[in-house]
């Protein structure tokens, strides 16, 4: 018990490291519980925690700007088409927690899975059920997007990767496939205007017309 309580102790020095003398404006539970941060467990018990917090090298990344409407409707018009057109034994999910390891636990906007059977009080999945991850890039979230998240979901297996960005009001759709040997994504293509493929399974949008109201 002394032991864990100087490592919390040692957490909570770091934070006032970063933070200075004034304590006051970092909440108590947003104190690391032990010396290597947050596990990806932990998530399950922060009630405190804002909507779509995530979990990234064991430091938690909380949203911190509004959405735009052009995000929103671009997530919500994605999980419409790829819900239409999944097969049997394929679901897709909108902002559910990916398990990649115990420090590491992202959401991305959208996930195709695999998974056996419906629970509903499921609150993340594992890699070994992710078919799809789809990202659709936000200013706040363009960095973990494009570099940390793409090699990350690459490492933990997972088969496809969309990165999915705004250009001129338009969907642009930047698609990965895993090369198991190396665990790293290879790009496939940039889909401009429409998306056709047969990975990870028979898919086809009209990315010009997932947007309603964009520019025209």
């Amino acid at each position: 018990m002394q032991r864990r309580d100087g490592r919390a102790q040692h957490a909570g020095a770091v934070i006032a490291e970063c933070y200075g003398d004034d304590m006051t404006a970092v909440p108590e539970w947003m104190r690391p519980p032990r010396v290597e941060g947050w596990y990806a467990d932990d998530l399950d018990h922060l009630p405190e925690a804002p909507r779509h917090t995530e979990l990234i090298d064991g430091a938690l990344v909380f949203m911190m700007s509004p959405q735009r409407a052009w995000h929103g409707r671009a997530v919500s018009a994605l999980l419409f088409a790829l819900t239409e057109q999944a097969p049997a034994g394929v679901e897709v999910e909108r902002e559910m927690t990916i398990r990649l390891d115990a420090r590491n636990r992202p959401e991305p906007d959208l996930l195709a899975t695999r998974a056996p059977y419906y629970d509903p009080d499921c609150t993340f999945y594992t890699p070994e059920q992710v078919l799809l991850v789809v990202e659709v890039v936000s200013p706040e979230s363009a960095h973990r997007d494009r570099t940390v998240k793409l090699r990350k979901y690459a490492e933990a297996g997972i088969p496809n990767y969309w990165r999915v960005e705004d250009e001129d009001g338009s969907p642009v759709v930047h698609a990965y496939e895993l090369d198991e040997p190396t665990r790293m994504y290879v790009p496939t293509g940039i889909h401009r205007h429409e998306l056709r493929t047969t990975t990870p399974f028979a898919i086809k949008l009209d990315l010009d017309g997932l947007v309603p109201g964009r520019k025209s």
